[in-house]
C-alpha cells in the first residue's frame, strides 16, 4: 500500500468557500485529469469531488512510495504558487494504509458531515468512472476503489432497514418544516444524487414539486419519478414560478440564478421562500438572496446541522468500522504478498540452484561410484530436500511482508538472497547459503495527518 495517498480537503477543517476554491468545474473534469496527473508525477489518480469535500486519490509507479504532494495539488487545482506553509494548511494528507484506510471510511459515509450517508457512493464510483475514461486510472486504483464500493455496498445491506440519512434528508426535513407552516410548492433546481434524494422525500411528504435543470430531457426524467412538473433553466430564470422553496445543488463558478433571477423569484412568491443551496460555490449568491428578502440555508449551515447527529450515527455503525479495520488486514496481506512475488520466485530459485550444483559436486567426486541409477535417487533426495528449505523462509516472509516496512523485506532480500550468483564461484564449489543478515526494522512510513 505504500504507493497510495491522497491530498484534499473536507467540512473537516474547511468551509464551503474554500473547498469552492479547490473544486475543478464539472464539465471540465475529464479533460483536466491528464493534466493533473502529470502535474503530480503520478501513474494513476482519481479526483473525487463532492459538495463538502474535493479529494485526489493517486498511486505512484511501481517501486515509488508515495508522498507529500500537497504543494503539488494546491497549485495543480488553485493555478497558483502556494505561500509559505499556505499548502500543509489548507490541505491534508494520508499515506500508505492510512489513505487506504481514510478512503475507505468516505466510501462508507463514516467521514461525511452527516455520518453512514450513501450519496457518497454514487459520487466516489462516477469519480473512479471518469478516470477510466481519461485513462488515468489503473489497475492498483482500480482495485482500492473496488474494495471501498465493496464495503460501501455492505454498509448499505447492514443499513437496509433504516436507510442513514444523508444532508440531501435533512433538507428535506428543513423544507417540510417549511412547508408545514406555510405551505407551497417547492422547485428542485439541478438534477444530482442530492437533488433526487430530496425531492424523493418531499414527493413522498406530498410536496408538490417543479424540476428546473439547462437539459430538460434530465428534468422531465426526474419529475416523473417524483410526479412533478419539469421546466427549463432558462424559462425559468425569465419567468419564475410562484414557488415557496428552492433546493439548488448546481456545477459552475457562476451564481446559477442572478441578481435579477433572484428578484424575480421573490417578486413571484406569495408565500415566504426557503432556499436550500448545496452549490460550491454557492448556486445562489447570499448577498442577493438577503437583498431580495429570501431566507436562504448554506453549505455551512447544513454540515452544522448535522454534526448534532453525527455521534448518535457513528455509534449505531460500529460494526462497520470492524468490518473496514477487517477489510484493510486482509488487504494488506494481499498486495504485500503480491508485492514480493517475484523475489519469492527468484529466491525458490537460488535453492533450486545451489541444490543442483551441490548435486553435480558431490556425484562428480566422493559419490562419483554410484550408478546412474542411484545418482538420480540422490539428486531427487537433494532436490526434495531443497524445496522443503525454500519453504521455511517463503512462507516467513509472506507472514512478514504484511507487517514489516518496506525497507526490512529489502534488506531480507538483499542479503539472504542471491549476492553471490554474481560473485565468480566455481560451479564445483558453490558456497553454502548463509542465514539473512540481521535487518532492522524500521518504523512505519505511513504518515497521518
Amino acid at each position: 500500500m505504500d504507493q497510495i495517498g491522497v491530498v484534499g480537503l473536507s467540512y473537516r477543517h474547511a468551509g464551503a468557500e474554500e473547498i469552492a476554491g479547490f473544486t475543478l468545474l464539472k464539465d471540465e473534469i475529464s479533460a483536466r485529469l491528464a493534466g493533473l496527473r502529470q502535474a503530480l508525477g503520478t501513474a494513476e489518480l482519481v479526483y473525487l469531488a463532492t459538495c463538502n469535500r474535493v479529494e485526489v486519490v493517486f498511486a505512484m509507479p511501481d517501486g515509488h512510495g508515495a508522498q507529500d504532494l500537497r504543494a503539488e495539488v494546491f497549485r495543480a487545482l488553485t493555478g497558483r504558487v502556494p505561500g509559505p506553509g499556505e499548502a500543509r494548511s489548507a490541505l491534508r494528507t494520508w499515506i500508505g494504509e492510512a489513505a487506504v484506510e481514510h478512503l475507505f471510511l468516505t466510501a462508507c459515509g463514516l467521514d461525511s458531515a452527516q455520518a453512514g450517508e450513501r450519496e457518497i457512493t454514487a459520487q466516489l464510483r462516477a469519480s473512479l468512472e471518469a478516470a477510466r475514461t481519461a485513462g488515468v486510472c489503473g489497475p492498483l486504483l482500480d482495485r482500492i476503489v473496488g474494495e471501498a464500493l465493496s464495503l460501501s455496498g455492505r454498509l448499505q445491506r447492514m443499513a437496509a432497514d433504516a436507510r442513514p440519512p444523508s444532508l440531501a434528508d435533512l433538507a428535506a426535513d428543513r423544507m417540510l418544516l417549511h412547508l408545514n407552516e406555510r405551505g407551497g410548492t417547492v422547485a428542485i433546481l439541478g438534477v444530482s444524487p442530492m437533488t433526487r434524494r430530496a425531492g424523493e422525500l418531499l414527493r413522498k411528504a406530498g410536496a408538490s414539486l417543479i424540476v428546473i435543470n439547462r437539459s430538460m430531457d434530465a428534468a422531465e426524467e426526474l419529475a416523473r419519478s417524483v410526479d412533478g412538473e419539469a421546466m427549463s433553466l432558462d424559462a425559468f430564470r425569465a419567468q419564475p414560478r410562484d414557488v415557496a422553496g428552492l433546493v439548488v445543488a448546481t456545477g459552475g463558478t457562476e451564481p446559477v440564478l442572478d441578481a435579477g433571477a433572484v428578484q424575480r423569484l421573490a417578486a413571484a412568491a406569495t408565500k415566504p421562500l426557503l432556499i436550500i443551496d448545496f452549490g460550491l460555490p454557492p448556486n445562489v449568491d447570499p448577498g442577493c438572496a438577503k437583498a431580495a428578502g429570501l431566507a436562504r440555508i448554506g453549505m455551512d449551515e447544513m454540515i452544522h446541522a448535522a454534526q448534532d447527529r453525527r455521534l448518535a450515527q457513528l455509534l449505531r455503525l460500529a460494526p462497520m468500522r470492524a468490518a473496514i479495520d477487517e477489510r484493510l488486514t486482509r488487504l494488506r496481506e494481499q498486495l504485500a504478498s503480491r508485492a514480493i512475488g517475484p523475489q519469492l520466485a527468484q529466491l525458490r530459485n537460488s535453492f533450486e540452484r545451489i541444490a543442483s550444483a551441490e548435486a553435480d559436486r558431490a556425484l562428480a567426486e566422493e559419490l562419483h561410484e554410484l550408478d546412474p541409477q542411484q545418482q538420480e535417487q540422490v539428486r531427487r533426495v537433494i532436490q526434495t530436500l531443497a524445496h522443503r528449505l525454500a519453504h521455511l523462509p517463503l512462507a516467513g516472509m509472506r507472514a512478514a511482508a504484511a507487517h514489516a516496512s518496506s525497507e526490512t523485506v529489502e534488506a531480507f532480500f538483499r542479503e539472504a538472497r542471491l549476492q553471490r550468483a554474481s560473485r565468480a564461484t566455481p560451479a564445483a564449489s558453490p558456497a553454502p547459503l548463509q542465514a539473512p543478515a540481521r535487518a532492522h526494522t524500521s518504523a512505519s512510513t505511513e504518515k497521518r495527518s
